[in-house]
C-alpha cells in the first residue's frame, strides 16, 4: 500500500515538474489567418513547439496594427501572461509593444523584421521605458533581393538592351521589404542595360499588385523583368501581364520571394523563373532558442543578440519539387528540432542554423 502511494506521488511529482517546465509562448502573427506564408509559418512553429514540449498560442492580427496592439496589451496585462512573446516589427510596431512589456516579466523575441537602427538607438537611450529584447532572428532579405535580380537578368537573351524592369515592393514601413528592395537596387548597379521603370508598393497583396500591374503593363509595354518581394504580388502582376497577352517565363521573366506550395508549383512549371524561399522556418528556429533559454542555457553564445540567418535560398526546379513534396507530407519538413538544441551540448556549441541554411 505504502509502495503504491509512493509510486503515485512520484508520478504526480513528475507530471507537475513536466508541466512546470513547459515554457509558454504567444506569437503575434502579423499576417492574415488565411495567408499562405503566415499560415505555413505558424504550422512550422507549432511543429517545433510540440516536439520541444512547449505551449504555443498564435494570434493573427489580420494585417491590422490596431488589432496587433490590442492583442499585445491583452497578452501582456492578462491574468495568464506567457513566459515569452514573439513579435514581428511589421509596420514599425515593435517599439510600442516593447514599451508595453516594460516591467511585466514577459521575455520578448523578434522574428522576420527586427528593429531599425533608429528604433534601436531610441530604445537604448531610454532603458527605463522599454523592456529588454532577448533576441532577434531575421532573414538574409537584402541578399535575397540582390540575388533574385541577378538570376533574372542572367535568363535574358543576349543583347545590349535596354531592358525594362518593374518592381513590386511590400510595405514602406516594413524592414524586410526595405531590405529586399535595397538588394534589388544594388544589383541594378551591375547591369546598366536594365532600366528600373517604376517601383510600386503592393502591400504584399495579390489583388493590389494586380491592379497596379494593369497600369504598369499599359505604361511600360516592353517590360521584360518583373521583380516581386513576395509571391502573392508576383501572381497578381502575372495575371495582369497575361491579360495583355504576355507569357510568363517566355515574354516576361518573373521573380519572387516565398516558398508557398503555389509558388513552388509555379517554379516547377516555369511561370516563375526565379524563386527565393525558406524564411517561413525562422519561427521554428526561434522556438529552439526559447526552449533553451527556458532551460537556463545561453542562447547568445556568439555574443550577438540579433542574427541574420541565411534561410532564404534559391530554388531550381528540382529543389522546388523536393520542398513541395515535404510541405505536402508534413508541417515540420522532417526536422528533428531537438537535434538543433543546445541541451546536453558542450560549452562551445553554436546553433548550426545561424551559420548556414538547413539542408532539406
Amino acid at each position: 500500500m505504502l509502495k503504491a502511494l509512493c509510486q503515485a506521488l512520484s508520478l504526480s511529482l513528475l507530471l507537475a515538474a513536466a508541466n512546470a517546465q513547459a515554457a509558454s509562448v504567444v506569437f503575434l502573427n502579423p499576417g492574415f489567418s488565411h495567408e499562405a506564408f503566415w499560415v505555413g509559418y505558424s504550422r512550422f512553429m507549432q511543429a517545433a513547439a510540440q516536439e520541444l514540449g512547449m505551449d504555443l498560442r498564435i494570434e493573427y492580427s489580420e494585417r491590422r496594427t490596431d488589432l496587433a496592439l490590442a492583442q499585445a496589451r491583452a497578452v501582456l496585462t492578462g491574468p495568464q501572461r506567457p513566459d515569452y512573446l514573439v513579435l514581428v516589427n511589421e509596420q514599425y510596431l515593435a517599439p510600442e509593444i516593447i514599451r508595453l512589456a516594460q516591467g511585466l516579466g514577459v521575455k520578448l523575441f523578434l522574428v522576420n523584421n527586427g528593429l531599425t537602427e533608429t528604433q534601436a538607438r531610441s530604445i537604448q537611450a531610454q532603458p527605463d521605458r522599454y523592456a529588454q529584447v532577448l533576441g532577434t532572428l531575421t532573414a538574409n532579405d537584402e541578399q535575397a533581393g540582390y540575388q533574385m535580380l541577378r538570376q533574372m537578368v542572367a535568363m535574358l537573351p543576349p543583347g545590349p538592351g535596354p531592358v525594362d524592369l518593374v518592381a513590386f515592393a511590400g510595405v514602406k514601413t516594413t524592414p524586410a521589404s526595405q531590405l529586399r528592395e535595397q538588394g534589388m537596387r544594388q544589383a541594378l548597379a551591375d547591369f546598366p542595360q536594365v532600366r528600373l521603370r517604376q517601383v510600386v508598393y503592393g502591400g504584399w497583396s495579390r489583388k493590389r499588385a494586380y491592379e497596379q500591374a494593369q497600369l504598369l503593363a499599359e505604361r511600360y509595354p516592353d517590360t521584360q523583368l518583373v521583380w516581386s518581394a513576395n509571391d502573392e504580388m508576383a501572381f497578381g502582376a502575372m495575371q495582369a501581364f497575361e491579360e495583355k497577352g504576355r507569357t510568363p517565363g517566355r515574354d516576361v521573366i518573373f521573380g519572387a520571394i516565398n516558398s508557398s506550395p503555389e509558388a513552388l508549383r509555379a517554379r516547377i512549371d516555369g511561370r516563375l523563373s526565379v524563386l527565393m524561399g525558406g524564411h517561413f522556418t525562422l519561427g521554428g528556429w526561434a522556438m529552439v532558442m526559447l526552449h533553451d533559454d527556458a532551460l537556463g542555457l545561453a542562447i547568445n553564445r556568439d555574443g550577438l543578440q540579433a542574427h541574420t540567418m541565411p534561410v532564404l535560398q534559391s530554388f531550381d526546379q528540382a529543389k522546388a519539387r523536393r520542398w513541395l513534396k515535404l510541405l505536402e507530407s508534413c508541417d515540420d519538413m522532417g526536422v528533428d528540432f531537438l537535434r538543433y538544441s543546445a541541451e546536453g551540448r558542450p560549452e562551445g556549441f553554436r546553433y548550426p542554423f545561424l551559420a548556414k541554411p538547413v539542408d532539406y
